[in-house]
This record gives C-alpha cells, sequence and structure tokens, in this order.
C-alpha cells in the first residue's frame, strides 16, 4: 500500500505542481545558471548509494584561492525563499517514482556519515529514505544528531500507513506556518561525521 501510495502521490504531485518546477527552473537559470538541479549521493534503503535531486539554491562563488565559500555566502536570497517554502525538495518527487524514495521516511543523508552510526541507528535504512518524516515535524534542522537519529529509528519501529497520514499533514502546516527553519542547517552544527569523531 505505501509503494501504491507514494507513485500515485508523486504522479499527481509533479503534475499540479508543473507550473511552478517549470518557473522556478527559468529563475534559478536566470540568476544561478547551470545545472539547475542539485544532484548528490545519498545512503538509501538496505544502505545503498543513490543519486538525490533538489533545486539548487546556492551560488558557485569561490575565495581568491579557488575554494567554494561557506554555505551562508553562496545562498542566495531566492535560494533561501524556496527553501523555506520547501520547494527546493520537489524533484525529490522523481526519487519517488523511481522507487529510491517514499513520501515518508527518515531524511536521506550523506554517505561518508555511514560507518559513525550505532547498530541501532542503522535501523533508519530498513525503509526508503523520505521527502519528509518524523524528525521534520518534531524540529526539523533545529534537532541535534542524536535527537534526530533517536526520532528516526521510533518511525521505522512504528511505521503505519496511519501515521504516514499524520506526518504529511503535520508537514503541510509547518512548512505553511514555515516553523522551524535554518537556511544553512551546516553552519548550525557539526557534521555527523566530525560530530562522532570528537565523541571518541
Amino acid at each position: 500500500m505505501k509503494r501504491i501510495f507514494d507513485i500515485l502521490v508523486s504522479l499527481v504531485s509533479l503534475l499540479l505542481l508543473s507550473p511552478i518546477v517549470f518557473l522556478v527552473g527559468l529563475l534559478i537559470k536566470y540568476k544561478l545558471g547551470s545545472p539547475i538541479l542539485f544532484k548528490q549521493e545519498r545512503i538509501g534503503y538496505k544502505d545503498q548509494l543513490f543519486t538525490v535531486y533538489k533545486f539548487r539554491t546556492m551560488s558557485d562563488a569561490h575565495d581568491v584561492e579557488g575554494n567554494l565559500l561557506p554555505d551562508s555566502y553562496r545562498l542566495t536570497s531566492f535560494g533561501k525563499l524556496i527553501r523555506r517554502l520547501s520547494i527546493d525538495e520537489i524533484p525529490q518527487l522523481v526519487n519517488v517514482l523511481k522507487g529510491e524514495m517514499s513520501i515518508v521516511g527518515p531524511r536521506p543523508l550523506l554517505t561518508k556519515y555511514l560507518p559513525y552510526y550505532t547498530t541501532r541507528e542503522r535501523l533508519r535504512h530498513q525503509v526508503r529514505p523520505g521527502i519528509t518524516g518524523l524528525a521534520q515535524i518534531t524540529g526539523r534542522n533545529k534537532l541535534g544528531w542524536d535527537e534526530r537519529l533517536d526520532i528516526d529509528v521510533k518511525y521505522v519501529e512504528n511505521a503505519s500507513f496511519l501515521f504516514d497520514l499524520k506526518i504529511i499533514f503535520l508537514t503541510i502546516v509547518k512548512v505553511l506556518r514555515r516553523e522551524n527553519v535554518v537556511d544553512a542547517p551546516g553552519e548550525q552544527m557539526l557534521d555527523f561525521d566530525l560530530e562522532r569523531k570528537l565523541k571518541t
């Protein structure tokens, strides 16, 4: 039922949102240039790697030595807007159609984090990663890593169709209210791998 629901919701959403997708794509092309999409390898179901799609929100600005500037410098006002409205997540509906993601599930994280999970935390990969999830409606980017991963596992342990519907509803409410939004989360907390290294 979950997979059928994912396919139906992603297809209908892509059709309804196609005018927004087209407009946002044009604006990104005009304001930031190519590419329009941000692509990055992430950890998926049963530790399988896949490429996640998002709308690009940052410029390619470099310092005098050729290094990329911090996220807060490269994140444009337009990029902040589409992040706050969660519009940058729309291309992940294609990941859902491909079977790499679900509408609801733990957010897919960076591949470099994989060696640092505890045995229990790796349970988050026993379901498909989601566009939204329990952690996103609980605190979004303002949660610490330990708390966020614990919530992800609790979702896996209590997953059900009705639970997913509740998460979707609360996600819509939080997006409309713009609650717990952090423009550049990478600058609000340490990367997970670095945090775990410092604890050992």
